[in-house]
């Protein structure tokens, strides 16, 4: 059985912080997710690259969550590079964001997003929202890599 790990791609450490709280409180291992903080380190990560060259690329997350407005790559161009190359081109990549664009809404879906969350202000809101996610993305979606 494939591994379950989350990528989570966030560049706020309060976003970070309050993610990964809400995860473990879902009951995600917290050694089950990493964190690229930017977007040239979420790259990295999937494609064995840089820092993380002695990973194992086969290896992909079993969901990707993914800021848009990040430092170094924006969270679109990694959407479409992950969406570009064949070994990630089925990880289910969210994008969990603030925004509120409408624009960001449709370059998403069109760059290949599997689904776009506005990331809640209120905490116990958020919670909901990432126990929804973790049960849905993690217990009950299929994917190919399964």
């Amino acid at each position: 059985m494939r591994k379950s790990t989350i990528l989570l791609v966030e560049d706020n450490p309060d976003e970070e912080e309050l993610a990964l709280v809400a995860f473990k409180r879902a009951g995600v291992r917290l050694e089950d997710i990493v964190v690229a903080r930017d977007g040239q380190e979420a790259l990295d990560y999937l494609f064995a690259e840089g820092s993380y060259s002695d990973r194992d690329a086969r290896d992909v997350p079993r969901v990707i969550f993914l800021d848009l407005n990040m430092p170094k790559i924006h969270g679109l161009e990694v959407l479409k590079r992950i969406k570009s190359n064949e070994k990630t081109s089925m990880v289910p990549t969210v994008i969990l964001t603030s925004s509120d664009e409408r624009c960001d809404i449709l370059d998403g879906y069109r760059s290949g997003a599997n689904s776009f969350v506005r990331k809640a202000y209120d905490f116990n809101e958020f919670f909901a929202d990432i126990s929804a996610l973790q049960n849905y993305w993690l217990s009950m979606n299929v994917t190919p890599y399964d």
